[in-house]
């Protein structure tokens, strides 16, 4: 799936990349994001719902071999926050990657990674709606699911309608919970494996060498842990889009991204080392989630429901962003002639018509989950399944002729710099195609991966189209 159409060679500028201020209605975005709005939601990004929910599967699937799972995969995305880093800072777009892969490969390019970006960010919205909406009703069970998810998706669509510190400050505070949530569920497990925790004992290593040892379901096991926590790390592209409507866009793009490898090993790998150090990894309990499972394991009292508490937290948010970023996706696509122009138009900073359609798209794949459960609705599922590593790969390739032609034209830009250019960047594109061929062969992913080939071949040839017609209406003119 990392290859697509091969069209006739880009020029070196394409015409219609985006300026980061302005949309097609020629009104600018606004600057309400301040710096400390932009290293929350960098924090927070960085902690999803997959990470408090999905790891229990991962960690049944892999045993303690997770932690290793973890790290690789947690090696991979750094590098592809390094690329995509040093990209922003040089040339901050509330479009991002889409905005860098029409520079560096084609309209066709940033056309078929931002509109299918875009795809992937509203079906999350429904997902993250329906997963929020069940937790509430586990409390509330009198009220339908149905009105939570209608009232959750009306919150957010009316906060991402104001302006953007409004959605800046709910990140700030929904990612500081997630942080604070995440912080002490660690220091609660380290003091635990030290057996400096009241009413418990450290288990030592029993819980990695016991149970079937470090790899007790093989290489196979390992490989399904691999391939789910690759997608735990989904998230952290938003802090980049975000980074064009912050007070300090190069600067602010730069910090976050010199901070991903620290975040990165404290919260997932770290998170995992507790968690299998101190609960074996076949306990039937991790199947209700791996940190609730471990809380309960340590007895302390309703850490089912305090943990439930901050997996809503992780879903609002993700919604949250989610909304934003399919908005701002869209605008810019627009602004670049790639999209509906209404889908442009700003109104006091914020894109609004972008954030209707968005969230109406949202709303509609909630809908099909009730209407169409077996057949509309699993196909959006495997449709989406692997879209992030299609933006990855077309990451990896920007950054590659992106950095020769800064490095020609204008080295003072390079304010963040990939590591060890460009042997880890072709590192990054070998893990990529890896991990492509491992879901090729596993019959659990392979759907999802023809699936998502599909869509991207799709937006890739009506891209494509889109370009040659430009360029035929250019000439003409």
């Amino acid at each position: 799936m990392s290859r697509t159409s091969a069209p006739a060679p880009a020029p070196a500028e394409p015409a219609a990349v985006e300026n980061p201020s302005t949309t097609a209605a020629d009104a600018p975005l606004s600057h309400g994001l301040k710096q400390r709005h932009l290293s929350m939601i960098a924090l927070g990004g960085v902690i999803g719902a997959g990470l408090f929910v999905g790891s229990g599967a991962a960690i049944a699937a892999a045993g303690p071999s997770i932690v290793v799972a973890y790290a690789i995969s947690g090696l991979l995305v750094m590098l592809v926050m390094r690329m995509l880093g040093e990209m922003s800072a040089a040339n901050p777009a509330s479009g991002s990657f889409s905005v860098h892969a029409e520079r560096a490969i084609g309209p066709w390019a940033g056309f078929t990674a931002g509109w299918a970006f875009w795809f992937l960010l509203c079906v999350a919205v429904g997902l993250e709606a329906i997963g929020a909406a069940g937790i509430v009703h586990g409390w509330l069970p009198g009220v339908p699911e149905w009105s939570l998810v209608a009232l959750f998706m009306l919150m957010f669509c009316v906060t991402n309608l104001a302006a953007v510190k409004n959605f800046g400050e709910f990140e700030f505070w929904f990612a500081a919970l997630k942080i604070a949530a995440i912080v002490l569920f660690l220091v609660i497990g380290v003091l635990a494996i030290l057996g400096l925790l009241p009413g418990t004992d450290s288990p030592g290593t029993s819980n990695l060498t016991g149970h079937g040892g470090w790899l007790p379901n093989g290489t196979e096991g390992l490989i399904v842990g691999l391939l789910a926590s690759v997608f735990a790390y989904g998230g952290l592209e938003t802090v980049t889009i975000a980074a064009a409507e912050s007070e300090h866009p190069v600067q602010g793009v730069a910090k976050a991204v010199r901070t991903a490898m620290w975040r990165i090993a404290i919260f997932y790998i770290g998170s995992m080392a507790v968690i299998v150090t101190l609960i074996p990894w076949n306990s039937e309990s991790l199947a209700k989630g791996s940190y609730v499972a471990t809380l309960e394991h340590l007895g302390l009292p309703a850490a089912g429901e305090v943990m439930n508490a901050v997996v809503l937290i992780a879903l609002l948010s993700a919604m949250n962003a989610n909304i934003y970023g399919a908005s701002r996706m869209a605008c810019s696509l627009v602004a670049r002639g790639q999209g509906p122009k209404a889908l442009g138009r700003i109104s006091g900073g914020v894109p609004r018509i972008a954030v209707l359609t968005s969230s109406v798209f949202g709303f509609t794949c909630v809908l099909l989950s009730y209407w169409r459960p077996d057949d509309v609705f699993m196909w959006l599922l495997r449709t989406i399944g692997a879209i992030i590593l299609v933006v990855w790969f077309f990451i990896a390739v920007s950054q590659l002729i992106l950095r020769r032609r800064l490095e020609r034209e204008a080295p003072e830009k390079l304010a963040v710099r990939m590591w060890a250019y460009p042997y880890l960047t072709y590192a990054a594109l070998v893990g990529i195609a890896v991990v492509f061929v491992l879901m090729a062969r596993d019959p659990n992913t392979r759907l999802e991966l023809y699936y998502t080939g599909g869509l991207v071949l799709l937006l890739s040839a009506a891209g494509y189209a889109h370009q040659r017609s430009r360029a035929k209406a250019a000439a003409a003119d």
